[in-house]
């Protein structure tokens, strides 16, 4: 009942309910392009696509574009060129001093590094493009191509591919702006749900109608799956609170001594790069693959067969501890504990026992450095988790990508971070938030 009617406050706050709206609306008109072919190509003639993308890598990549990239759709390649632009741009500010600058600018600044990002973007996509389309040459029959496989098709389906892509990044910029949580996050999110239904089904009747453990695997796998959404929500919102002292101002403007203010605290996340080591190590995945590749040995078509099984044991060593070693790197390049021991020193705070400046620093530092330590493990093992129940449960590979990775991280993550701002509007509105339980407060007209 209070959940019912915390649903029934969010109906009562016009602004919250047309956010809603919009972001609804704006995310079923991402679905639906999703479904519309590239012109010029046969959608009955695509099942051998659907049939390459059923596992391995472009399986996860089919899954993140909510099964756009086997449907050959104007959406196939999805926002993940978006991504990869801002990954490559987050990445640059650290050693360029323009972007720095620019970092440092505010909402100025912030514009034109969206700005930049958009043409890196764009620029992206232009190589991606033909990429997937002579994917989509090698893969499908020539009668698949009504209007054959000339030149002419490929630099119209080039930038159909490329306009699809801007568009799906104006829908995600419209989403955080008239819509309510992270746009881009959303159509992720919403991506990796579309095949979740299917997933479940293909599992279900695989265990059922094939006498394969029937409902009791099927309530396994349920339960399990429930156990591993809430270690992803423990490492999401688990943070290390590290206690400050802040000095009380006199009339003077001066620094009372002696005399303290309020206690508050920094919190430092367990998980502060969240997905990113995910992303960057399974870029660095493919490149074993694509330089074996270069040679028939067999040497190398052993190494080709170990890492295009994302199931498979060497994958997830290599991925596991490229995890735990970029998220030290990560964490170490998001996370400037000189800048916060700066701050924290010219606004008259300093960590109880901790002298302010460089000992603050290295004091945060070596936190950040012992916390991250069980936070990567932990994510590493969330991340590998999916071939775990793989190989001991025998569970199917749509369904096990569910149980921990990127997929799962994106989708606790963007929950949460939407439940947030929706929690926000009911308690400014004297509502309970989805997030908080108790009696609800009297709404103030």
């Amino acid at each position: 009942m209070k959940f019912i009617n915390t649903i029934k406050n969010i109906w009562k706050i016009e602004e919250l309910k047309n956010r809603i709206l919009v972001t609804l609306g704006l995310l079923l008109v991402y679905r639906f392009g999703a479904q519309v072919v590239l012109p010029g190509i046969d959608a009955a003639q695509l099942s051998n696509l659907a049939s390459q993308t059923d596992s391995g890598l472009l399986g996860l990549l089919n899954a993140f574009t909510g099964g756009a990239f086997s449907n050959a759709s104007v959406f196939a390649l999805g926002i993940m060129p978006y991504i990869s632009a801002s990954i490559v741009v987050q990445l640059m500010g650290i050693a360029i001093p323009y972007l720095q600058k620019l970092q440092k600018e505010g909402e100025s600044g912030r514009k034109k590094i969206n700005q930049i990002t958009r043409w890196l973007t764009i620029a992206i996509t232009l190589v991606q493009g033909p990429g997937y389309i002579y994917n989509l040459f090698a893969t499908l029959p020539s009668e698949a191509f009504m209007l054959g496989d000339n030149i002419t098709f490929v630099v119209s389906s080039v930038i159909i591919l490329t306009t699809g892509t801007i568009f799906a990044m104006w829908l995600g910029e419209k989403i955080t702006d008239k819509g309510i949580g992270n746009g881009i996050s959303l159509l992720i999110m919403v991506g990796i749900i579309a095949t979740l239904p299917q997933a479940f089904i293909q599992e279900f009747a695989s265990r059922v109608f094939e006498s394969n453990g029937g409902l009791v695997m099927i309530l396994i796998e349920l339960v399990i799956w429930f156990a591993i959404i809430m270690a992803s929500v423990m490492l999401v919102m688990a943070v290390r609170q590290i206690p400050v002292q802040y000095a009380r101002r006199s009339a003077s403007g001066g620094y009372e001594k002696n005399v303290f203010g309020s206690r508050q605290y920094i919190p430092l996340k367990l998980n502060a790069s969240g997905v990113m080591p995910i992303i960057f190590a399974q870029a660095i995945m493919f490149i074993p693959v694509a330089l074996a590749g270069l040679s028939d040995s067999d040497t190398a078509q052993g190494v080709t067969a170990a890492f295009q099984n994302i199931f498979g044991f060497w994958y997830n060593l290599v991925f596991a501890l490229l995890i735990i070693v970029f998220t030290y790197f990560y964490t170490a390049i998001t996370v400037p504990t000189n800048k916060m021991a700066d701050d924290l020193k010219r606004s008259g705070g300093f960590i109880p026992g901790i002298r302010p400046g460089t000992e603050t620093a290295e004091y945060l530092d070596r936190i950040m450095s012992q916390i991250t330590l069980p936070g990567s493990v932990f994510l590493a093992i969330i991340a590998v988790f999916p071939a775990i129940v793989v190989q001991l449960l025998g569970v199917q590979q749509n369904w096990a990508l569910f149980f921990g990775g990127t997929s799962l991280l994106i989708m606790v993550g963007v929950a949460i971070d939407t439940m947030q701002q929706v929690n926000s509007y009911l308690l400014n509105r004297h509502y309970d938030g989805l997030m908080k339980t108790g009696k609800n407060r009297k709404a103030v007209a």
